[in-house]
Formats: structure tokens, C-alpha cells, sequence
């Protein structure tokens, strides 16, 4: 694993970064309990957000949120975790701070 992230990687972040719900979506994840109600029995917080609950929470159909999500895995931005018929989902905090050093340099 690179300790950089390369231009394509921070170009795909960026683009990622260029919509106001997929923006919503991560300030949301960056403190989930403020944001979104408990998890449901049998399930912890280190899950991450359903993500049924994010599309709730954008007022957008599953298959919206599904989307924008993905886009933010490819990313790097977030990651997710399959549980049964659910997937949860959580910031990468690491691949932000790489990002944020990268546009810091750059600039």
C-alpha cells in the first residue's frame, strides 16, 4: 500500500467530493451517533451506517444512495462491510488524511 495518493487516486476523490450529497454523506459518517439513530440489535457501531439509514437520512430511493455510496468506496473515501442482506458503511479516515495532505501540498 502506497503512502501517497497517486493523481488518479485524488482525482477520483475530488470528483467523488464534487456533490453536495455525497459531501452531506461523509460529514454525516464523520459522527454517525449525531446523525443517525442507534444500530439495530446484534449489530455495533464499528459496522458503521446502514445504508438504508443514509438513504432515509438524504430522502432519496435505495437505489440513489446505493450510488452515490459506491462512489465513495471507489474512492477511498469510505468503506463498507457486508452483513447478511445489509452493508454498512464508514469513513476511511486514513485515505482522508491522505487526501488532505495531498491537496495540501498541492496548493
Amino acid at each position: 500500500m502506497t503512502t501517497k495518493f497517486r493523481p488518479a487516486d485524488a482525482r477520483r476523490a475530488i470528483r467523488a467530493l464534487a456533490n453536495e450529497r455525497r459531501l452531506a454523506i461523509l460529514g454525516w459518517l464523520k459522527e454517525p451517533a449525531a446523525h443517525f439513530p442507534p444500530p439495530a440489535e446484534g449489530h455495533c457501531a464499528a459496522d458503521g451506517v446502514c445504508g438504508a439509514a443514509i438513504a432515509d437520512k438524504l430522502a432519496v430511493s435505495a437505489p440513489t444512495a446505493s450510488e452515490h455510496l459506491k462512489i465513495l468506496a471507489e474512492a477511498g473515501l469510505l468503506r463498507s462491510r457486508r452483513v447478511r442482506q445489509w452493508t454498512f458503511y464508514r469513513r476511511d479516515e486514513k485515505a482522508i488524511r491522505k487526501l488532505k495532505r495531498a491537496i495540501a501540498k498541492a496548493f
